[in-house]
C-alpha cells in the first residue's frame, strides 16, 4: 500500500534570498500540518489555500542568518469572500532565534472579507522582531542562527477556512 504523509514538508529550494539577509518563503517552503490532505489544503508554489481546518499550524525556518542582527517576520495572505471561523479568533505569528530560543509573538485578527478578496500582511499593527545575539558560539548546535517562525491558531477548536497564504517574509531590519 502506498502511504502519503498527511503533512506538507517544507522544500528548502522555495526559500529565496531576495538580497542580503532578506528572504521570501513561498508556500511550498513552509511546513503545513494537514497540508497534503486535499480536504484541508491545496498547496502550490504560488499559494497555500486553506479549505478548512480546526488546527492551523504553518511553520518554517530560515537558516544561517547573521548574528548581531534583528529580523522582522510577516505573512502575506488573501482573505477570500466566504472566509469563515476567523471572527473573534486570535491568530498568532510566532518566531524565535535558534532552536533553544524563546518564542516572541504578535496577535493578529482576520475577518471575513465581504465580496472581494482582501490582501493582508500580518502582523499588521506592530512588527514581530527577533534578534540574534552577537555572542552565540558557533559550536553550540542549539544556538545556530536559524530563525524558526510560524502562523498558528490551535486553541479555539473552531473550524476555519477561506484564506490563502501567498508568502512569508523574513527581513533584516538592523
Amino acid at each position: 500500500m502506498n502511504f502519503k504523509k498527511p503533512h506538507h514538508t517544507a522544500d528548502q529550494n522555495a526559500i529565496e534570498e531576495k538580497d542580503a539577509d532578506n528572504y521570501t518563503i513561498k508556500p511550498t517552503g513552509l511546513n503545513i500540518v494537514w497540508g497534503n490532505d486535499p480536504r484541508y489544503w491545496k498547496v502550490t508554489e504560488t499559494k497555500a489555500e486553506l479549505i478548512q481546518v480546526s488546527w492551523l499550524e504553518v511553520s518554517g525556518v530560515v537558516k544561517s542568518l547573521r548574528k548581531g542582527k534583528k529580523y522582522k517576520v510577516e505573512f502575506e495572505l488573501n482573505v477570500k469572500p466566504g472566509a469563515f471561523g476567523w471572527d473573534e479568533t486570535q491568530v498568532l505569528v510566532m518566531a524565535k532565534a535558534g532552536k533553544s530560543g524563546s518564542y516572541s509573538f504578535k496577535v493578529a485578527k482576520l475577518s471575513a472579507s465581504g465580496s472581494e478578496v482582501r490582501h493582508v500582511t500580518i502582523p499588521s499593527s506592530e512588527p514581530l522582531e527577533v534578534s540574534f545575539p552577537a555572542g552565540i558560539p558557533d559550536s553550540d548546535a542549539n544556538q545556530q542562527p536559524n530563525l524558526y517562525f510560524g502562523l498558528y491558531e490551535v486553541w479555539s477548536g473552531k473550524w476555519k477556512g477561506g484564506i490563502e497564504i501567498i508568502k512569508a517574509n523574513v527581513t533584516c531590519i538592523d
